[in-house]
């Protein structure tokens, strides 16, 4: 009798009630015997099951569910050697984008598991928390703020767009920027990016790694019009890069940095909202966190929108 193939812990986000949440399921008990599922009640459930797995010593730990539920994975595997393994079940499956694991279809996810090949990716923190793609201070994590789960529920993906449409009204105060290696900088939003990619398939931070230690930020220093000009125009051109020094926005590598206001504001990791804050502090955690991987090169999913976009491109 040949060998059993492995049984991996497998962390489920149980509240998916799209059709993609349904197909997974499917998948999922289809092929129980692959795993031993937990279906997590919380945030802080998905984490305390993630350390549970660290500290029962196991290999792999499989997040089943959405950019938010592997954040709270990620942040239960923080320091340890245990390694994440994604079903990408969510809406944006940004990171699992990023790392080129194939999101349309479940069974290829575990196929990139099964051929056992990993990287190791920067891991760091904001104010504690660890991300593994990025995060946003002001804008975009107010427009999450501001959305509610009866709109998602009603209008999709356009319910974010009413809620940016509403933020673009008021006028944002200002964020001070501090880099590690002293550079100051100020705006009225910022983007922190671990990762290449923004939102999806957006290729907004063009000449970030997740294997070099720093962050790529852009910050946004003028609000309304200009700023989503100046959104778009980076989108367009495949990413705002380190040459985007102007009067309305700035790129800049860092490896680290801390920002204050003078009143709290929004801030929003790896696509979930954190809350608010006045002092906001992004630093290395010091340690790496290890992904399975397709053995070929990462699929870049982004150069799709690139040829999309193509025509309006300078």
């Amino acid at each position: 009798m040949s060998d059993l193939p492995p049984r991996y812990p497998l962390i489920l986000n149980p509240k998916a009630k799209s059709e993609k949440g349904r197909r997974a399921l499917k998948f999922i008990m289809a092929n129980a015997t692959r795993f031993t599922i937990y279906a997590t009640r919380s945030r802080e459930d998905a984490i305390e099951l993630a350390q549970k797995f660290v500290a029962d010593s196991e290999e792999l730990v499989i997040a089943a569910g959405g950019d938010g539920t592997l954040n709270a994975v990620i942040e239960g595997l923080s320091g340890s050697r245990t390694a994440l393994g994604v079903f990408p079940t969510g809406t944006m499956n940004v990171f699992a984008r990023e790392m080129g694991i194939p999101y349309d279809k479940l069974e290829n996810a575990m196929e990139v598991i099964d051929n056992g090949h990993s990287e190791e990716v920067d891991l760091f923190a904001m104010n504690g928390t660890p991300f593994v793609q990025m995060a946003g201070v002001g804008f975009d994590a107010q427009v999450i703020e501001e959305t509610t789960w009866e709109s998602k529920k009603r209008l999709g993906p356009l319910a974010y767009l009413f809620a940016a449409t509403k933020v673009l009204r008021v006028k944002p105060p200002t964020l001070r920027v501090k880099c590690a290696d002293g550079r100051e900088l100020e705006g009225v939003a910022l983007l922190v990016g671990n990762g290449s990619l923004y939102g999806g398939q957006f290729p907004l931070f063009k000449n970030a790694s997740n294997t070099d230690n720093l962050l790529d930020v852009v910050v946004f220093k003028e609000a309304g019009y200009q700023f989503v000009k100046d959104s778009l125009t980076g989108l367009v051109k495949g990413g705002i890069d380190l040459h985007s020094h102007g009067d309305s926005v700035e790129y800049v590598q860092a490896a680290g940095l801390k920002v204050t206001c003078d009143e709290e504001v929004p801030v929003e990791v790896d696509g979930e909202l954190w809350g608010r804050s006045s002092e906001i502090d992004f630093s290395p955690t010091g340690r790496t966190l290890r992904v399975f991987t397709p053995l070929e090169p990462k699929v870049k999913f982004r150069y799709a929108l690139l040829k999309i976009l193509s025509p309006w491109r300078d």
